[in-house]
């Protein structure tokens, strides 16, 4: 009897590990969420001199002024988000459009205009640089309505069109849009105009967006009201 006894004691022991070992095998792990997709939407921007909406495109046009002080750049709010965004934006030149120079053949120009895009602690991200050249209306992106012109539209326009893509780092929640510098070339002139003094405005920029992966909520948080 005591024999039997010693017997199923063993068994237990040798066994009792092996069960275990069982139940942690077949118990699974749930897999971390997966990421939430990219989401792109117009970007939230303040612009210090706008130049008004797009008679064709509807756009919203936005003056760069030039200038060092970040406070009055084009300044843009990131959403809340995790990893870098991506920013993007139409950068034109600015043309001062007149029917009685394109009927005089006095009307052409050659831009380069030069902006920055910096962060809050004054980093420059990149450069951007828009060029090209004005004959005639067809050269025009679009006319600016609010303006005293025929169909009430504004002598300035935007001409030209260079995309531009900034991608900004995680850590950053706003940047700004500076104008560096603006060289027109004019048929009648032997060397270009230069402009670099602030508060000038050099170029106009549209359709400004972002792209970003949204911020997870705050822990505990279940989004129910």
């Amino acid at each position: 009897m005591r024999r039997l006894a010693a017997v199923l004691l063993i068994a237990l022991v040798w066994t009792a590990p092996a069960d275990a070992q069982r139940g942690r095998t077949t118990t699974t792990r749930r897999a971390p969420a997966p990421p939430p997709p990219p989401v792109t939407e117009p970007a939230a921007m303040e612009c210090p001199s706008p130049l008004g909406a797009g008679v064709k495109t509807r756009r919203t046009f936005c003056d760069v002024l030039t200038g060092r002080d970040l406070a009055e750049g084009i300044l843009i709010t990131l959403p809340p988000h995790t990893g870098p965004v991506t920013l993007t934006f139409d950068l034109h030149n600015r043309h001062t459009y007149s029917e009685e120079l394109i009927k005089t053949n006095r009307a052409y120009r050659h831009y380069t205009a030069t902006i920055g895009v910096l962060t809050a602690d004054n980093t420059l991200l990149t450069r951007a640089v828009v060029q090209n050249e004005f004959r005639t209306a067809a050269d025009l992106v679009d006319r600016v309505s609010g303006g005293a012109g025929p169909g009430g539209v504004k002598a300035v326009a935007p001409t030209g069109l260079e995309p531009i893509t900034v991608m900004i780092p995680a850590e950053e929640q706003t940047v700004s849009i500076l104008g560096e510098k603006l060289s027109i070339i004019r048929a009648d002139a032997t060397t270009p105009d230069t402009f670099t003094v602030p508060g000038r405005p050099i170029a106009v920029i549209s359709n400004v967006m972002v792209q970003y992966r949204p911020a997870p909520p705050p822990r505990g948080s279940t989004g129910r009201r």
